[in-house]
């Protein structure tokens, strides 16, 4: 008898690309493929090439599918809806759950980017013993995930956890979202850009066009600015984590994304700000630690961790 490699769908759909790939239980991708979401203003078009993807893929090997899991921008995961999703070309409330049934006779699980991507950290990553923990990815925006219990934390409505959009100064910066000083705003790869240009204004030096990645590397090479601007950086994102540690009492944070690959100049001032700011009862208790997923697959790992 031939015992068959039972494995998951990873999706993560993106406002550009959408990412697919068969993953085991160990977190090994044995497949990936890409498509181009921008290629499909029509969802239920996206999902017939999708699904004819996958089965391709499952022709390609032993396989048994045991569920598909998907990691999209706000996705409910109560409703297996994307609900008015601003960097998606589907207006309105998309049924995706109920779409992909049409195509598989397996469980189809759904929910926002960064709620999978803590899902992959449980599943495959470094919070495998931990029952308690947030996870925050740091990029375009900035995401979270809340695990308290071993169980992600929806809410009521399946849009809890929406760290990103703390806010941390009323009468900051203007957020997409309509607000003002969102953590977002501050601690997001456009963040710490805007910083560094507000500091750069400050000193009254000519500007040049700055990246979230030109900032790190001219902090590598010792440029004051560009330090200083991760030291505020930090000590916004501290602060509001240390906030965070107050609701669920994590055993670890772990940071994820394009602001966390820099390494010591963002997790050492956030790191100090954190526990200088802790209530007594936590202080030396809460683990800041880097996401062990690796960047390129977090996103397919993440998704498929949800079936498992």
């Amino acid at each position: 008898m031939i015992v068959q490699n039972k494995i998951a769908v990873g999706i993560d759909i993106g406002g550009t690309n959408t990412v697919l790939g068969l993953v085991d239980q160990h977190g090994n991708i044995l497949f990936r493929d890409l498509v181009k979401t921008t290629d499909f203003p029509d969802p239920q078009n996206f999902i017939s090439v999708i699904s004819e993807r996958i089965k391709s893929l499952l022709n390609s090997g032993d396989l048994q599918l045991e569920g598909i899991g998907i990691g999209a921008p706000n996705g409910n995961y109560f409703n297996g809806t994307i609900e008015f999703a601003p960097n998606l070309k589907w207006k309105g409330i998309v049924p995706l759950v109920n779409i992909f049934k049409e195509h598989f006779d397996v469980p189809v699980f759904l929910t926002n980017d960064a709620n999978a991507a803590a899902m992959g950290e449980k599943i495959y990553g470094g919070a495998k013993e931990m029952k308690d923990f947030i996870f925050i990815t740091l990029g375009t925006g900035v995401g979270s995930g809340i695990v308290t219990n071993g169980q992600l934390v929806y809410g009521h409505d399946g849009f809890a956890g929406e760290i990103g959009h703390v806010i941390v100064d009323f009468n900051g910066r203007p957020c997409g979202c309509g607000r003002k000083g969102c953590l977002e705003t501050y601690c997001s790869a456009g963040g710490i850009v805007t910083t560094m240009n507000e500091l750069i204004q400050q000193e009254g030096i000519e500007g040049k066009e700055w990246t979230s990645k030109s900032i790190y590397e001219a902090a590598m090479k010792g440029d004051t600015l560009a330090i200083h601007t991760f030291e505020i950086t930090g000590e916004i994102l501290g602060k509001a984590l240390a906030n965070s540690v107050a609701y669920t009492s994590p055993e670890a944070i772990f940071l994820f994304g394009g602001l966390a690959q820099a390494g010591e100049l963002i997790f050492e001032p956030t790191k100090q700000f954190l526990e200088d700011n802790l209530l007594e009862i936590y202080k030396g208790k809460v683990k800041l630690l880097s996401s062990s997923l690796p960047e390129a697959d977090a996103a397919i790992l993440g998704a498929s961790a949800l079936v498992w």
